[in-house]
C-alpha cells in the first residue's frame, strides 16, 4: 500500500512541474487566461457533461460522484490541440500539447469516497503583432493557474450523493509588450507578471432513480462560490538596442512599483439531467452559468474589452452494444458523442466571443477490473474575423488512462 501511494505522489509531483502548458489563443490575454476543461476525457467526448457518474470512473466536475466509486481509480489525461488562427487577410497554424489532469479516487467504506489530484485551471499563451503609424508592437503571454484539489463525498441514500472539494489555486501569468519604431535603433519592452494564489471550494449533489423497469433518471447540481485570489504584481520597463543580424541587447532595465491586488474569480453553478439504461446507453443535457460580469482584471484595464455573464449549453451521451459480450471486443466498447455552445463572457470591440464544438470518442476496455483507455476528438470554432478580431478553428485529440484496483481488501491469510 505504501509503495502505491509513493508512486502516486511522485506522479503528482511530476504533474505539478508540467501542468502549466500554454495555449495559442489570443483571447487568453484577457483575465487570467483561457479556462481549461475541468473533467475527464470520458466527459469531454460527451461534450463535457458531468451529470452521468458510475462506480468505475472518477468524477472531476461534480464532487458528489466520487461516492459512487467501488474500486480505487487512478486516472491521467492529456490532449493535443491544432488551431488555425484566421483574420481578414491572413491565417496561421499552431499546436499545443498539455497534461489535462492527474487524479486518484478512493472508496472509503460503503458510503464515503475521496479523491485528490492536480488540474491545470487556466492557460495563457499567445504571440501577436500590431502595426500602426508609429511602428510595430509585439505581444507575448505565457503561464496560467493550476488547481490542486481534495474531494470528500457521502452517499446519503441509495440514489442521493453530496460532495465538496477544496482547491488550492496557484500559478503565474506573464505578459510582454515590445515596441519598435521604423529607423529608430532603440526599442522598449514592458513586462508584467502576476503571481496568483488562493483557495476555493466546490459543492455538488447527484440524484438517481429508476423511473421505469429499465430507465434511470440522472440529475446533478454543482455550485462554486465567488472567490478572492491574491495577485502579487510586478512590472519592468527595458530599453533595447538593436545590433547586427536583427539581434538586440538590453541596455537599461527599471523596476516599476505596482500594487498587489485582490483578484475576484466569479461564482458558477451547473444543472444537468439525463436518462438512460444501465450499462447500455445514456443521453443528457447540462447548463452552466458563470457570473463573469463581476470579473476584475489583475493589474490593468483594457478600453475595448468588457465581461458579461458566461453560459454553457451541452448535450451528450454514450452507447454500449453489449458490455458483457465475451467473444466480440467491439461490442464492449463505449461509443460517446456530443455538442456544446458556449458564451465565454468576453466582449471585444463590441463583439461577444462565443465557442462551438462537436466531440466524439471511444472507451476501450483493458485488463481486469473494468480499466479502460479513452480516446476522443473535438472539432470546433471560437470567435469571429469581424471588426478586426481573430477566429479560431480547432481540432482537439485527447487521451486518458483510467485504471481500477482493489486497495483495501481484508486479508484472511498472510
Amino acid at each position: 500500500m505504501l509503495k502505491k501511494f509513493s508512486v502516486l505522489f511522485l506522479l503528482l509531483a511530476i504533474g505539478v512541474s508540467q501542468a502549466q502548458e500554454g495555449t495559442t489563443s489570443p483571447y487568453s490575454f484577457y483575465g487570467i487566461g483561457t479556462l481549461k476543461f475541468k473533467g475527464t476525457a470520458e466527459n469531454r467526448a460527451m461534450s463535457g457533461i458531468s451529470v452521468y457518474t458510475d462506480s468505475i470512473h472518477l468524477s472531476l466536475q461534480n464532487p458528489a460522484g466520487v461516492a459512487d466509486l467501488k474500486l480505487t481509480n487512478f486516472t491521467v489525461g492529456a490532449s493535443h490541440k491544432v488551431v488555425t488562427l484566421l483574420t481578414d487577410d491572413q491565417d496561421q497554424r499552431a499546436t499545443t500539447t498539455s497534461l489535462d489532469y492527474l487524479a486518484v479516487g478512493i472508496p472509503v467504506g460503503d458510503k464515503f469516497g475521496a479523491s485528490f489530484g492536480l488540474i491545470p485551471y487556466t492557460a495563457v499563451g499567445y504571440q501577436l503583432e500590431g502595426e500602426n503609424a508609429q511602428g510595430i508592437t509585439q505581444y507575448e503571454g505565457s503561464g496560467g493557474l493550476n488547481k490542486a484539489f481534495l474531494t470528500i463525498a457521502y452517499k446519503i441514500s441509495d440514489g442521493l450523493n453530496i460532495g465538496v472539494d477544496g482547491n488550492y489555486n496557484f500559478g503565474n501569468i506573464e505578459n510582454i509588450a515590445t515596441s519598435r519604431q521604423e529607423n529608430v535603433q532603440y526599442g522598449t519592452r514592458e513586462q508584467n507578471r502576476s503571481d496568483l494564489l488562493g483557495f476555493s471550494f466546490n459543492i455538488g449533489a447527484t440524484y438517481k432513480r429508476m423511473i421505469t423497469e429499465k430507465l434511470k433518471l440522472f440529475t446533478s447540481l454543482t455550485y462554486t462560490p465567488e472567490t478572492n485570489f491574491t495577485s502579487e504584481n510586478s512590472r519592468t520597463i527595458s530599453t533595447l538596442l538593436e545590433i547586427d543580424s536583427g539581434a538586440e541587447a538590453e541596455i537599461d532595465r527599471r523596476e516599476i512599483l505596482v500594487s498587489d491586488t485582490d483578484f475576484t474569480f466569479p461564482s458558477q453553478w451547473t444543472l444537468g439531467a439525463g436518462i438512460g439504461q444501465d450499462k447500455k446507453w445514456f443521453v443528457g443535457a447540462e447548463y452552466t452559468d458563470q457570473k463573469t460580469s463581476n470579473f476584475t482584471n489583475r493589474t490593468f484595464t483594457i478600453d475595448n474589452v468588457s465581461f458579461n455573464d458566461a453560459s454553457k449549453y451541452k448535450v451528450g451521451g454514450f452507447y454500449i452494444p453489449n458490455y458483457n459480450a465475451i467473444g466480440n471486443y467491439w461490442q464492449r466498447v463505449v461509443y460517446r458523442g456530443g455538442f456544446r455552445f458556449e458564451e465565454t463572457g468576453i466582449n471585444v470591440n463590441g463583439q461577444d466571443i462565443n465557442e462551438f464544438g462537436i466531440s466524439f470518442g471511444v472507451g476501450l476496455p483493458v485488463g481486469r477490473l473494468f480499466s479502460n483507455v479513452n480516446l476522443g476528438f473535438e472539432i470546433g470554432t471560437r470567435g469571429t474575423k469581424d471588426f478586426g478580431l481573430v477566429k479560431e478553428n480547432f481540432f482537439n485529440t485527447f487521451l486518458s488512462l483510467s485504471l481500477n484496483d482493489k486497495w483495501f481488501e481484508k486479508r484472511y491469510y498472510e
